[in-house]
């Protein structure tokens, strides 16, 4: 077990005696090879590694698992406050987190990516450049989500099948959106900014996807 300590985050008292990696707040390739390399070397199964952090640094993890094909690695996630993906999954903060990282079991969940290979752990948003409105159509499975012009369209993953759900917010009213759930969600745009759990796409794409992943990452719960 190894915890990984992400943007000056401070680690719990109760898993101050683990092996601990530090990182920015979302870790980029380079600082998972030494982590990798400890947690390869390690006799310990099965392999566990505690993210603390925020829903990025989760979402950077899930992302260098999925992209190094270690995903039998259990992920555990200890954040300071709750978030989104804390909400999601019915996951503790603080010190009681950290209990669940040591003593929790790993449940298996759909894995969510993009087309960029950027696995999503809690919520994704897009819109037009400078955050103005979106332009364009997008579908869930085969179903039209909107065709023109929305304020915002919102990805998140489910916890069953068929692995995700989106929604196009059309206006400032307080009438919540429609969710509709599906498989995968396809974008054709004339711009669209992509912040997945928090971290903004640094320019801005034409097309963007997320769907279900034939695989399933564990999370620590």
């Amino acid at each position: 077990m190894i915890v990984l300590a992400c943007g000056g985050a401070a680690v719990p008292a109760r898993l101050a005696s683990l092996p601990t990696v530090t990182a920015p707040a979302v870790p980029a390739k380079p600082d998972f090879d030494e982590l990798f390399r400890r947690l390869d070397e390690s006799a310990e199964q099965p392999q566990r590694l505690v993210v603390v952090g925020d829903d990025g640094a989760l979402a950077a993890a899930l992302t260098r698992l999925m992209r190094s094909e270690r995903l039998h690695v259990e992920l555990a996630y200890v954040a300071a406050a709750r978030t989104a993906a804390t909400r999601l999954y019915g996951l503790a903060v603080g010190e009681r987190a950290a209990e669940r990282a040591l003593h929790g079991r790993p449940d298996e969940l759909p894995l969510i990516r993009d087309d960029a290979g950027t696995a999503l752990v809690a919520e994704a948003t897009v819109t037009g450049p400078d955050g103005g409105d979106l332009v364009g159509e997008a579908y869930v499975d085969s179903t039209r989500l909107f065709s023109g012009t929305v304020r915002s369209l919102r990805i998140a993953p489910i916890l069953e099948q068929p692995g995700l759900r989106a929604t196009a917010a059309r206006g400032w009213g307080l009438r919540p959106s429609r969710w509709t759930p599906g498989r995968a969600m396809q974008l054709g745009s004339v711009g669209a900014v992509v912040t997945r759990d928090g971290v903004i796409t640094s320019r801005a794409v034409k097309r963007s996807s997320f769907y279900r992943d034939t695989r399933q990452w564990l999370l620590v719960r």
